[in-house]
């Protein structure tokens, strides 16, 4: 269901497209080549995928990708249904009228949409309506969908790996956001497809989140960099050196759990990203944050705070599954637009996915 994606250097794309009869048959050219590849839009890849454009239709997908998609947004929409049947009852009526937009409007405060985006949603909806000539609730339900698909377009963007030799990827969070599990799972699809991954276990405050990052690393067969009650920052720092001498392609930071007005620790953090610097004056490539998908605004929050701090490249929202708190993407996609790389709806290895617009949108409201 997963594939891993390196960045392909220039020469081998360039030379099937040198042909001279590329010209006049641009496209078609284009087609059997790129059909097969993990660009288009979710075929279950984690790594590096692309996404296509939104459209009714069904997406040309990798023979055998649809079904296991398809049974990732039914899981989707199942974990969304807290938050999708509040905004969902606004829409039983039989009549497109004020007290609609009104109630739509109160539904997605509820979800935590935020006032900003809440604004916005109901400024284009009712541009969509009027232009599209809707003719009933139900219609003006799935233009809500369209223009909220537009709205979360921004967070979508891919993860690459392998512009870099190691990639190091740093991850924070706050305590409890399933920043340790995410790592794990991210472990393991990268391991099986391949990648050889480094862990850096640089919580070294709380002994389960060591033991446990061993346990991924142990299951996965891959290594880890490990020390009781060490230095975090020389932790890391010793991490990224040996996976630089051992050619590895990733380098994963667990760091610890932390609240973003716990300042010493915040300073900590960005220690942490200073002496990874010594190692690898590029790195770290990629800053992810963890955040739990419960806890609405407060989320939010977060992504502030710790992109102040950190300069944050990515998201993983977790938790997804029974919260009634789902429209926070909505209010990150409109406040701070940092791309979504993986959403979560469970425990399972399987519940960690690529983040699409639509089917988010389409997911929420179903």
């Amino acid at each position: 269901m997963f594939s891993f994606f390196k960045k392909k250097t220039p020469p081998p794309e360039v030379a099937p497209v040198a042909a001279p009869v590329a010209a006049p048959v641009t496209a078609p050219a284009e087609t059997p080549v790129v059909t097969p590849a993990p660009t288009y839009a979710h075929t279950g890849s984690l790594i590096g995928t692309r996404v296509a454009p939104a459209i009714e239709l069904p997406i040309p997908l990798a023979a055998g990708a649809e079904p296991e998609r398809k049974d990732w947004v039914s899981k989707l929409s199942l974990g969304l249904r807290k938050t999708g049947s509040s905004i969902s009852t606004v829409f039983t009526g039989t009549q497109i009228t004020e007290s609609l937009y009104d109630e739509l409007e109160e539904a997605l405060l509820m979800a935590d949409t935020g006032v900003d985006a809440t604004t916005q949603l109901l400024k284009d909806l009712r541009e969509r309506v009027k232009n599209g000539r809707a003719q009933s609730p139900a219609a003006v339900k799935w233009l809500l969908a369209d223009a909220l698909e537009t709205m979360l377009k921004p967070l979508e963007k891919p993860l690459v790996i392998g512009q870099h030799t190691p990639t190091v990827i740093m991850v924070a969070g706050v305590n409890g956001a399933g920043k340790t599990t995410s790592i794990g799972k991210l472990t393991k699809h990268l391991a099986n497809e391949g990648a050889s991954v480094l862990l850096a276990a640089a919580d070294t405050f709380r002994a389960a989140a060591r033991e446990q990052l061993v346990v991924w690393a142990d299951r996965n067969l891959v290594e880890i960099v490990s020390q009781e009650s060490g230095d975090p920052a020389a932790v890391s720092f010793d991490a990224v050196t040996a996976g630089k001498a051992r050619k590895k392609d990733v380098v994963l930071v667990d760091t610890a759990g932390r609240l973003p007005t716990q300042l010493h620790l915040m300073e900590e953090l960005k220690k942490i990203k200073r002496v990874v610097q010594k190692a690898d004056a590029t790195a770290p490539h990629e800053v992810l944050l963890v955040i739990d998908g419960n806890t609405g605004q407060n989320a939010l929050t977060q992504v502030k705070a710790f992109d102040a701090a950190l300069g944050l490249t990515g998201l993983i929202v977790t938790k997804l599954d029974g919260t009634a708190k789902g429209g926070v993407l909505a209010a990150i996609a409109r406040e701070k637009p940092i791309p979504v790389y993986f959403i979560g709806v469970g425990e399972k290895l399987e519940d960690l996915e690529t983040f699409s617009a639509r089917e988010f949108a389409q997911a929420l409201l179903a």
